[in-house]
């Protein structure tokens, strides 16, 4: 279980995440709406690690995170995903997820050993890299230049280095983002396929409503730095707060 209490974050005078408290459970899929500049992404970067937090704490299974640099976090558990991809543009897509694979991995290539433990190493950490590349439909780019795929292409791989950290939190920050008509489904599916899997968290920030209301099981609305609704995608859409806040629309005079 994910938990941030009292989280903040100030820049000067500019109070951007104010003291935000939320528990996330193992098997649901949180969205975290609002408007632009409501600090959707800053309460991410305070969650991973990216930035340090001014005040509160963030608690993983137990565990306290507060003040652990973002290396540390994911060796913990949290895998972050960033509105821009984040890899290897001069490796090959197989070699991506086998560095992945590698860093979250116990084995003969952290200790030095003989030749021949390293080498049986590295072909159990490739395999896994291919049934990694496998389960997101990539296998005949395996060999491919990652400054040679297009966008969306891109994005599926970074969806794949997540799955390769073995995170028990997988954080995506607009996933979609930068993404065509036709991209846009296959990492919504991925998103689908990890969503079955119990025993992870999956926080996700959209500003596509339509993909909110599919995805979610649960809704967190920020807006000023503030958590100013949360609970069921239906509720949370309907009411007063977020037709103003997230939506534009003016509350009932009455």
């Amino acid at each position: 279980m994910l938990e941030t209490h009292n989280l903040t974050v100030r820049f000067g005078g500019h109070v951007a995440v104010n003291a935000v408290s939320c528990r996330f459970e193992p098997g649901t899929l949180t969205a975290i709406v609002g408007p632009n500049g409501a600090g959707k992404t800053t309460y991410f970067n305070l969650i991973s690690g990216q930035l340090p937090a001014t005040a509160g704490t963030v608690h993983l299974n137990g565990r306290a995170l507060t003040g652990l640099p973002a290396s540390a976090r994911t060796r913990a558990g949290l895998g972050r995903a960033f509105q821009l991809t984040n890899l290897f543009p001069h490796l090959s897509v197989l070699e991506n997820v086998r560095v992945a694979v590698q860093a979250a991995k116990e084995g003969a290539h952290r200790r030095g050993m003989n030749l021949w433990s390293i080498w049986s190493d590295h072909a159990a950490l490739t395999l896994r890299a291919l049934e990694i590349l496998q389960s997101v439909s990539m296998t005949a780019q395996q060999d491919a230049p990652v400054a040679s795929l297009p966008h969306g292409d891109q994005r599926k791989l970074e969806v794949a280095l997540l799955m390769a950290l073995e995170p028990s939190v997988y954080m995506f920050d607009e996933p979609t983002a930068g993404m065509s008509h036709d991209e846009a489904p296959v990492i919504l599916d991925l998103i689908r396929q990890l969503k079955k899997d119990k025993s992870k968290t999956i926080l996700l920030v959209e500003h596509k409503m339509d993909v909110v209301r599919e995805l979610a099981d649960r809704i967190i609305v920020l807006h000023n730095g503030v958590l100013v609704a949360d609970g069921d995608p239906a509720e949370v859409i309907a009411s007063p707060i977020v037709q103003e806040a997230y939506l534009g629309k003016a509350r009932d005079a009455t």
